[in-house]
């Protein structure tokens, strides 16, 4: 199972090689999330429209191992945007994927743009 876990990287904008075209922004529910498949990831997308944001993350849960964190609940403490596992309620950054309330690992986030009514991710390889 840590393979699987292994196999998501955080990527930062600067270290973006490839956009991925995802779908157009009409395929992903407002204030909610959905699930896309780049190679042999599953990637969450979220469209935050109360922020007028939106971000990616993996769609893994690091606690479970269940690819169900794009079925969360998106919420903000303070400012700060974030998503809540639907199987332990465990809450992770959307923007640095940190475990917000618990002793668990951080999640691997990806840029998100939008460009032509499409959702691009951001990948490195």
């Amino acid at each position: 199972m840590i393979e699987q876990l292994d196999t998501y990287q955080a990527v930062e904008k600067k270290a973006v090689t490839i956009w991925f075209k995802a779908a157009s922004v009409e395929k992903f529910p407002k204030n909610g999330g959905a699930c896309i498949k780049y190679k042999d990831k599953q990637i969450a997308i979220f469209n935050f429209e109360r922020l007028g944001e939106w971000y990616a993350c993996q769609n893994l849960c690091p606690h479970k191992m269940e690819m169900v964190l794009s079925r969360g609940m998106i919420g903000q403490e303070g400012k700060h945007p974030k998503v809540a596992c639907p199987l332990h309620k465990s809450t992770f950054s959307l923007k640095t994927g940190e475990n917000l309330n618990g002793n668990l690992g951080s999640i691997a986030t990806y840029p998100v743009k939008i460009e032509d009514n499409f959702v691009y991710i951001g990948f490195s390889d």
